[in-house]
């Protein structure tokens, strides 16, 4: 069963949160400032926050440029991961993934059907990783980003969270590109 095993040290992530909507501004992003509010709380790293509109190729650029970031260890997107015409983070994301994450929009989909039912079918919410770097888009609602954090990400992303997460393979994440 999942535990957090106290006698490992807790190692910071640094991560970048990046808010897609056409609508909103930093001052007006709420679903940005729950995931930087719980980030900097859980003790990780605010390693950058913008708002881009919903624009595939500014999204998979600005994507690129936090996996070239050697002060960036995980991006989470909130916004276009919905169905609608505009809504194109996923494919932005997936411009970009050398290896998906499959089972993470399976285990969002688990928790958002425990709180909204079956509008949860709506959301493509995805994860990947790129350049030794972790991509997850969330959908833009507050609610969206507070259930993938308390659920997912914050265990995930804490060393100490057994049997395994994702801070502890991070140093393998680009194993492949060593020299035999």
């Amino acid at each position: 069963m999942s535990r957090i095993d106290e006698s490992r040290e807790f190692i910071p992530v640094r991560i970048a949160v990046l808010t897609v909507s056409d609508t909103r501004s930093l001052e007006q992003d709420r679903s940005g400032q729950v995931l930087e509010d719980r980030l900097i709380k859980a003790g990780h790293v605010l390693a950058d926050r913008k708002v881009l509109p919903d624009e595939r190729d500014e999204i998979s650029a600005q994507l690129r440029s936090w996996i070239a970031d050697p002060d960036v260890d995980a991006v989470i997107s909130t916004g276009g991961t919905g169905l609608t015409g505009r809504d194109v983070t996923v494919e932005a994301h997936r411009d970009v993934y050398e290896k998906e994450i499959d089972a993470f929009g399976t285990a969002f989909t688990m928790i958002s059907m425990e709180k909204i039912g079956t509008s949860a079918i709506q959301s493509r919410a995805t994860a990947g990783v790129a350049g030794g770097t972790y991509l997850f888009a969330l959908p833009g609602s507050p609610g969206a980003c507070k259930d993938a954090w308390d659920g997912i990400l914050s265990l995930q992303l804490d060393y100490r969270h057994m049997p395994c997460n994702f801070v502890e393979i991070m140093p393998r994440l680009e194993e492949h590109k060593r020299r035999k």
